[in-house]
């Protein structure tokens, strides 16, 4: 299946199961025109570049993980920066993942997902789950989330417990939106786990 036949398998499989989609909820926006780049032209912006300039915007860290399931086995999940909160009533949560994720399927099927929250010292954490393939649960303690049950990794500052509610396409990469079911974070929270410019920081008084 190529990728945007999992973006429409994505989508129907939402609306399946009740889940609102973009197209039940607003006109879509028309077609940009699109056209490919002649070799004599330069492209609009160069992806190094991009990925340099951008690389100034200090994130936070978070690692998505969803159950699994006899077919798949083991949980999935994977380490995502772009994750943010996206309103408050309904309480709704977005990430972004990459069309070309092998995790991303399996917590498609599975409909929720808990976000992870990262603190800091916990980098290890975050490469287990940066990598493509192998058990990145091996080692990791965790206990289900209250509503979902999905993976709840023990140590981390704070927890987000939810369902998928819509699927958007955004180029290369897939936005996730999801409603909140339960949330949490730890007693004492501590400092969070950044990163900026290619590389793990922490803040700084």
């Amino acid at each position: 299946m190529g990728q945007a036949g999992m973006a429409v398998a994505v989508v129907r499989y939402l609306r399946s199961v009740g889940a609102v989609t973009a197209a039940g909820r607003v006109d879509p926006l028309p077609r940009p025109e699109l056209r490919a780049v002649r070799p004599d032209e330069r492209a609009p912006v160069d992806p190094a570049e991009f990925r340099r300039v951008l690389g100034n915007f200090a994130s936070g860290v978070t690692v998505i993980a969803a159950p699994g399931d006899d077919a798949e086995g083991g949980p999935a999940g994977f380490a995502c920066q772009s994750f943010a909160s996206l309103s408050l009533d309904p309480p709704l949560v977005v990430f972004m993942v990459a069309r070309t994720s092998t995790s991303w399927p399996r917590i498609a099927r599975a409909g929720v997902f808990c976000v992870n929250v990262l603190g800091a010292g916990q980098q290890g954490l975050c490469r287990s789950f940066a990598v493509s393939g192998g058990d990145k649960f091996a080692g990791v303690e965790w206990d289900p989330a209250p509503v979902t049950g999905s993976p709840r990794l023990r140590g981390v500052p704070a927890w987000i417990d939810c369902a998928i509610h819509a699927v958007h396409t955004g180029g290369d990469h897939l936005v996730v939106i999801g409603r909140v079911r339960d949330l949490g974070c730890a007693a004492e929270a501590g400092e969070p786990l950044l990163f900026h410019r290619g590389g793990f920081g922490r803040l700084t008084s």
